[in-house]
């Protein structure tokens, strides 16, 4: 191991983005996951071309284009009976926003970053490390782990998750919890045989009804489709052991679909297994970082799944970090000053624009009237065009 390596806390999508693009910078990395092995969980992501043009840049992106599918559109469709209110064509991500649009399983998108990150020297992952605090001075950062000798580095980076450690103990605003949103998302993935034909279709689709949407497109060369559904529930729980994974009830989802198309219906009682995910949000602040120390992804902004953007900004994150590392070689601090700077206000824009877009969704009566109408008036090129500040960056 190289001296003074930078360390990433967390070896999640921002964590191993991180890496990658730090490495590139020219500095060594040590990736702490407290997890004794990296494990398939979560379900689908929709990757758009601000996530997949960075994946390029790192090398990641051959890897995970052998898994993942490449849409020719998102359709929106109405709850009650399926009928197409606007198309956003995505299919052309790559000649509009200048790379493709994907969707993945979360897991596929792990594989291809944990094996790019393999094939670097520059990059060491070690399992099974708990984070348990940090010292920070003008000379470097002393990590505790739990069980382990500790690890002396240059600058500490969280990727951290949700609960970060690293944000709790960096203390940059109060209060600080996790705050829930008062919507959770079911997930599961229902196989090629039990789905009507026109789900296995390269196409993302989005059901929008009152207090709720459902999502689906097919993975993995189309052998499963990746079913999401966003209702307004009931969590009362943060430290629930299984909290990203809680076995749900689908006959509580059914009836939260009551009156929705025969289809809906039918592929929700027919999914061998519903996951509970309930969604929260961290509160936006204007820095992320204290000296040697800072956080990226979801410890640094945690936000509502309505514009699929959760995986990309941690992504958008990472590239950041790389540029700064580049831009200060022998100044972490003032690199993650920079990194710091150059992301908050992009960050917490899209956090609250995908917020917004919940409301949106969930629109029900008159109101919904008015959202379908205008979207079937702005028409496809409109749809692309309300994407471009996202995408384009």
């Amino acid at each position: 191991m190289a001296d003074n390596p930078v360390i990433v806390a967390g070896a999640g999508v921002g964590g191993l983005s991180a890496a990658l693009a730090l490495a590139a910078a020219g500095r060594y990395v040590v990736v702490l996951e407290r997890a004794p092995a990296l494990a398939e969980f979560g379900a689908g992501l929709q990757l758009a071309a601000n996530a997949t043009r960075r994946l390029a840049k790192w090398g990641a992106l051959d890897r995970l284009r052998e898994l993942a599918t490449a849409p020719e559109a998102v359709d929106l469709r109405a709850a009650r009976d399926g009928a197409v209110i606007a198309t956003v064509p995505v299919g052309e991500s790559e000649q509009r926003w200048g790379s493709a649009y994907l969707v993945a399983h979360r897991a596929d998108l792990l594989t291809a970053l944990t094996e790019t990150a393999a094939a670097s020297p520059s990059i060491e992952i070690r399992l099974g490390c708990s984070l348990e605090g940090w010292h920070a001075d003008g000379d470097g950062v002393l990590v505790h782990i739990e069980g382990r000798p500790d690890l002396k580095g240059a600058a500490l980076v969280g990727a951290d998750g949700l609960r970060s450690r690293v944000r709790e103990g960096l203390a940059l605003t109060t209060p600080d919890a996790p705050r829930y949103s008062g919507r959770t998302s079911w997930r599961a993935l229902l196989p090629a045989a039990s789905a009507p034909a026109a789900m296995l279709a390269p196409r993302s689709n989005l059901w929008l009804g009152a207090g709720a949407h459902l999502v689906h497109y097919p993975l993995r060369q189309a052998s499963v489709v990746n079913l999401v559904a966003v209702v307004e529930d009931e969590w009362t729980d943060l430290d629930t052991p299984d909290f990203w994974a809680s076995h749900g009830n689908a006959g509580f989802l059914a009836s939260r679909f009551q009156g929705w198309s025969d289809d809906i219906r039918a592929v929700i009682a027919a999914a061998p297994e519903w996951r509970r995910w309930p969604l929260y949000e961290r509160k936006a602040i204007q820095t992320w970082t204290r000296g040697r120390v800072a956080i990226l992804g979801d410890a640094a902004h945690a936000m509502a799944p309505f514009l699929a953007q959760g995986a990309a900004q941690a992504i958008e994150d990472a590239d950041a970090l790389g540029l700064a590392f580049s831009a200060h070689p022998r100044d972490e601090a003032a690199a993650l000053d920079a990194y710091s700077r150059a992301r908050v206000a992009r960050a917490n824009r899209v956090q609250r624009a995908s917020r917004l877009q919940g409301i949106v969704y969930h629109l029900s009566g008159p109101a919904a009237f008015v959202r379908d109408r205008t979207m079937r008036a702005i028409g496809r090129e409109g749809m692309a065009k309300a994407s471009d500040w996202i995408y384009r960056e």
